[in-house]
């Protein structure tokens, strides 16, 4: 019940045929090392930013160059591939960001449009408003992946724990979050929500994430990781452009939830109130 799992860490362009030729290199390379499963960042191919908005190459699914590519891929290396995300248009003129999980025979196995939008703002001018251009996803999904089952997920995800636990409630072994988090908020909760996230379901977290300095200057934090089960950091990408593996073994998500199963020791409570008293 073990395998290799990757993380593709890169820097997209609004080039979404030069991003998808890197990407072409690094699954190659993680699959030269063993990966039976490899992950890509979010937007990991065709990428701009304006203003604090995102704006990814997007295409109808059907006429998407991505897809076909990175579906040869996985089918001539035999490997399952998460494309973490890339913009489909959506039919109302706004762009879903999209995952695709990808089987060794090069099917779509599953789909996952993301749910929470990174609409914040950071101060010093440092706005992001993604839902500006972007279309919520609606339906948490989770996905056959190697040995296993994985909750997909992307990026600011990873601020909703309730998301994950639902995904481990309903038997995922695995969560995956790929990324383009900022510098400034990766520097802060990158490393804290990925540890939490695993701690708090049991689960292996695998998430590549965008590094370097986009087109338009938006700049991305990297550090891709993979977390065991008991939080422990497996592997960290760093801030340059490659590749990192680490070996999942399913049999710890089964031994952590045993020694602390705290995903069956959910209670009812009364919503919420505030207590309010009198000045005496």
């Amino acid at each position: 019940m073990s395998f290799i799992a990757a993380c593709v860490q890169s820097t997209a362009t609004p080039d979404v045929h030069a991003d998808i030729r890197v990407l072409t290199d690094f699954i190659r390379e993680a699959a030269a090392r063993g990966a039976r499963f490899i992950a890509t960042p979010e937007y990991c191919a065709g990428l701009d930013t304006k203003g604090g908005k995102m704006f990814p190459v997007a295409f109808t699914e059907s006429e998407h160059p991505v897809l076909p590519a990175m579906q040869g891929l996985a089918k001539d290396l035999k490997v399952w591939l998460l494309i973490g995300s890339i913009g489909v248009r959506a039919p109302d003129g706004k762009i879903f960001n999209r995952s695709f999980m990808l089987s060794p025979s090069g099917a779509i196995a599953a789909r996952y449009d993301k749910i929470h939008l990174f609409d914040i703002d950071l101060g010093e001018g440092r706005v992001y408003h993604e839902s500006a251009t972007i279309e919520a996803g609606k339906a948490a999904v989770i996905a056959p992946c190697a040995e296993g089952m994985i909750g997909l997920s992307i990026c600011y995800d990873i601020r909703f724990p309730h998301l994950y636990r639902a995904y481990a409630q309903e038997g995922a072994e695995m969560i995956a979050a790929p990324a383009a988090f900022t510098k400034v908020t990766g520097e802060a909760h990158w490393l804290v929500l990925q540890r939490a996230r695993a701690i708090e379901n049991g689960a292996y977290v695998i998430s590549p994430g965008q590094c370097g300095t986009l087109a338009g200057g938006a700049e991305c934090y990297g550090h891709s990781l993979i977390v065991d089960p008991w939080g422990r950091v497996l592997v960290d990408g760093g801030t340059e452009p490659g590749i990192v593996t680490a070996e999942i073994d399913l049999s710890h998500v089964a031994e952590t939830r045993r020694r602390i199963p705290s995903l069956q020791h959910d209670k009812p409570y009364a919503a919420a109130c505030l207590a309010a008293s009198k000045a005496s």
